[in-house]
Order: C-alpha cells, then structure tokens, then sequence
C-alpha cells in the first residue's frame, strides 16, 4: 500500500520531521532527507504490524490532493512510501502433529 508522507524541512541544525496522516500518531524524523523517508518506512511498518496484531485494519490511504489542502502541512515536502500489508499479517502458527 502507497502512503503519502509530509516531510518538515530540516537544515543543518534541525532534523527533517515526517508524518504519516493517514496513520494517526505515527510520525518519524531523519538527519537527511533520505533518512527521514527511510525512518517514515519503518515507523509505518511498526505501527501497521501493531495495528493488524491487535486486530485491526491498515487504513486506506486519502489522496494527496486532501492532504495537500490541509493547511497544518503548507510549506511541507511530499512523498510517497510503499508498505506490503501483506507481509506485516501474523503468520499462522504451524500445528504440530
């Protein structure tokens, strides 16, 4: 599944922040821009693997036009991260015989 992600500019000083809103307190930083994008993978994929553990659904993701209208992101980057639901899926256990 395609996430949209926003990236907070970073500089030499202050490290580039993400968020991933249409995962709702899932959020990642990184030094560089690619280590931020980097950081954005893995927190996706630790806060999807919680969710499907416990139960629940992975999100749909909206578009980008709706996240780009929301204000609390102008002046932010925009990418896009790629997580395979699929392999965050509990493995069923093998049953002995």
């Amino acid at each position: 599944m395609r996430y949209p992600i926003a990236i907070e500019p970073g500089d030499a000083t202050h490290a580039f922040g993400v968020v991933i809103p249409d995962l709702p307190g899932c959020f990642s930083a990184g030094d560089t821009l690619d280590e931020a994008i980097d950081n954005a993978c893995e927190a996706a994929e630790l806060w999807l693997t919680t969710v499907i553990e416990d139960g629940g659904d992975a999100p749909q993701a909206r578009s980008f036009t709706e996240h780009h209208a929301n204000p609390e992101f102008a002046g932010w980057i925009w990418a896009v991260i790629s997580i395979d639901v699929a392999a965050l899926a509990p493995k069923n256990p093998s049953h002995a015989a």
